[in-house]
């Protein structure tokens, strides 16, 4: 049993000083022994978790990615109003991102692994069923007039490109954004993605 826990601890301390690690100097910038020196492990310890720096990425931004998707899904539906449910994820991405500043750089910065590389397969699974349960929650309103049909790559830039901008600039510490500029930020995102003939 204590094998065990100390081998999920040391997993652990991997992902934990590779977020730390890869938020401050990014990944092509992190060393392996960087890692390692981070998260205090020895040469045998790191190898019987992870096979390289690109395997502990995978998994860390995989985990990230479905934090961040989870939270989302779990703001979506709970709002059947079709502006409401706009608006308020906005809200909560630019919430999530300032209580996760690091996972959020994660996200923001660095390139998703592609589905050959370690946690691409996890990465593009978790996505494929994350934008399924949008459009569950998005068909209806489209059905009825409200919102937009729009691809999902359209429909995620008109949604949150520029809260995303936002929070690049929030995090190099160029701009501090206001609640009555997330507003903003929220109603442009409604204003984008409405059909014209909707209310507003």
């Amino acid at each position: 049993m204590t094998s065990t826990r100390n081998g999920r601890d040391g997993r652990t301390r991997i992902i934990e000083g590779a977020l730390r690690r890869f938020s401050q100097s990014g990944v092509s910038a992190t060393t392996l022994a960087s890692l390692r020196e981070e998260s205090g492990v020895s040469v045998g310890s790191f190898y019987h978790h992870f096979a390289s720096k690109e395997h502990v990425f995978g998994v860390l931004y995989a985990q990230t990615l479905q934090a961040y998707q989870d939270a989302f899904l779990a703001e979506l539906t709970q709002h059947e109003d079709a502006r409401g449910g706009i608006e308020a994820i906005v809200t909560l991405h630019m919430a999530w991102c300032g209580d996760n500043p690091e996972r959020a750089r994660l996200l923001i910065s660095e390139r998703p692994p592609r589905r050959n590389e370690p946690g691409g397969p996890e990465v593009a699974d978790s996505r494929r069923a994350f934008l399924r349960q949008v459009a569950d929650w998005w068909r209806p309103h489209m059905k009825d007039g409200v919102l937009r049909p729009v691809p999902a790559t359209l429909c995620y830039v008109l949604w949150l490109g520029p809260a995303q901008e936002m929070c690049r600039l929030w995090f190099a510490g160029a701009h501090q954004p206001t609640e009555e500029e997330i507003g903003s930020l929220g109603e442009a995102a409604w204003n984008s993605l409405r059909m014209p003939s909707a209310e507003r």
